[in-house]
């Protein structure tokens, strides 16, 4: 009955006008940017933050609108995997694999609604379990002290961006990289500066929604520059677009299957859509056996990554609305802007701040609908936007970017900062170091370094602490294995590349 009550109340907040166009207005750019090829997600919800906060937005409304970005993303990553067998994400990988045979069969637009309505089931099962699930995850969340919060970081250290990366070692770099810049300002006990370099500047420490902005959407512009502004043709027309209904009623199961296990893998820290993407496409393989004909474009092919990857996505949000630690990399964009409006994700969240939650848990469920919506009748519309050159979103991402930046700070030292992190992001993605660690320990490094020092306090300096309750052991082994089973399992979990025809 507390949920209906509390679901009662979101809706009341979803379906304000204001609230309401929000979110269709997330929703279209989310799918927009889904559909360029190499954005993402995590660069999507990025460029926007800016923009956000300069509309003095509340936050319920920044949640809203960047939240409907994140699934719309989601959404539109299929569409450039099926007509270009370019993932417009990188959990859009596994689409390419039936995605694009059905396209040059003759059969994109059946592709495309049979991945819409996908997406659908997907997300809307997850945003089902995201209500049913975080309310009690967050009850448990209460025996966590200091020595839990600081393995359950550990554990989103040692697993997020892991599997996602080529190489443990530049994983584990990567973390380094942004716990040190979480170090720079002012210590917290002693109030002595730290690796300020004198720089008055730096004493309040980096903020990231600055590091956030440069690691994403100026490296993004550095890739477009390197490119000479290529412009992407899109390889196949589409001539009319139709509902499938025989093929769409024949992956129903495939679809539910793939919803739950996408589900499980979000909910893990560190997992995100990437794997459960993977995980659906190889269990729907399995059970169809050679006979399935997987990767020569059944409709089950793209059913089922497309049901996973929506399905991880709102999973991630149940470890970063509960227990502050996010689930994926765009999750931790998403954490960063709460941290910024003074909102303490946790399980305190839901009881003093009921409105964000569940306002956030309504407008996702009106999204879906919204979603599948744009993205059956309109499909037309949003390939087109793949035939846009670069050259012309250039100047927009920039405009966004800087301008947003110094509406929110108003210092020109912030500029320079997003410039420093842009270069720094575009070096780190050369090298193929990740860059979600980065934003991870600039991230959490204080909250990580608080939870080691009480747990220093309460036990006087004893290590073994850390390992007091089941909880803590359990989440430090759980990170060991993270970190390792990767190393074994690379011919595997490989990082998704651009798929060649």
């Amino acid at each position: 009955m507390d949920i209906l009550a509390n679901l009662s109340m979101g809706f009341g907040i979803a379906l304000s006008p204001y609230t309401l166009m929000l979110a269709v207005i997330g929703c279209f750019i989310g799918t927009i940017v889904g559909a360029l090829p190499g954005l993402g997600p995590s660069n999507g919800v990025a460029i926007m933050i800016p923009l956000t906060f300069s509309m003095g937005l509340d936050a319920v409304s920044a949640l809203v609108l960047l939240t409907a970005i994140y699934y719309g993303a989601m959404y539109g990553g299929r569409i450039s995997s099926i007509l270009l067998n370019i993932p417009g994400d990188e959990p859009a990988l596994m689409t390419t694999l039936d995605g694009y045979p059905m396209a040059k069969a003759g059969r994109a637009g059946d592709a495309l609604v049979i991945s819409g309505f996908a997406s659908f089931i997907g997300a809307f099962l997850a945003t089902i379990g995201l209500m049913l699930l975080a309310p009690l995850l967050s009850r448990v969340a209460y025996q966590f002290g200091p020595a839990e919060y600081f393995a359950l970081y550990l554990l989103a250290f040692s697993t997020l961006g892991g599997i996602s990366s080529n190489n443990q070692a530049k994983a584990a770099l990567a973390s380094c990289i942004g716990l040190m810049i979480a170090m720079i300002g002012l210590d917290p006990n002693s109030g002595l500066p730290r690796m300020t370099g004198g720089n008055l500047h730096l004493y309040d420490g980096i903020d990231f929604l600055v590091a956030i902005v440069g690691l994403f959407a100026v490296s993004e512009i550095f890739f477009f520059i390197e490119s000479h502004g290529k412009t992407s043709a899109v390889g196949i027309k589409i001539d009319k677009v139709r509902v499938p209904w025989k093929e769409l009623w024949s992956t129903r199961w495939t679809m539910l299957r793939s919803s739950g296990l996408g589900f499980f893998a979000g909910v893990l820290p560190g997992a995100g859509a990437s794997l459960g993407s993977f995980m659906t496409y190889m269990m729907e393989k399995s059970i169809a056996g050679e006979k399935g004909g997987f990767g020569t474009g059944v409709a089950k092919g793209v059913a089922a990554p497309e049901a996973g990857n929506n399905a991880a996505a709102g999973g991630a949000l149940v470890p970063m609305l509960t227990l502050g630690v996010p689930g994926s990399g765009t999750t931790a964009v998403l954490l960063a802007v709460l941290v910024t409006l003074n909102i303490t994700p946790g399980p305190t969240l839901f009881t003093e701040r009921p409105e964000v939650v569940w306002g956030l848990i309504a407008s996702l469920l009106i999204a879906n609908f919204v979603l599948l919506a744009m993205n059956v009748p309109m499909v037309k519309i949003f390939v087109k936007i793949l035939s846009v050159p670069p050259a012309l979103l250039l100047p927009g991402v920039t405009m966004v970017s800087f301008v947003g930046i110094y509406s929110l700070t108003g210092s020109y030292f912030d500029l320079l900062l997003v410039v420093a992190f842009g270069v720094l992001g575009y070096v780190l993605r050369k090298l193929d170091i990740p860059t979600v660690p980065v934003i991870l320990g600039i991230l959490l490094g204080h909250q990580m370094e608080k939870q080691l020092r009480d747990a220093m306090v309460l036990s006087d300096g004893e290590w073994q602490y850390l390992f007091s309750s089941g909880i803590s052991t359990g989440l430090i082994i759980a990170s060991v294995i993270g970190f390792v089973a990767p190393i074994f399992l690379r011919h595997i979990l490989t990082k998704p590349q651009r798929v060649s025809d």
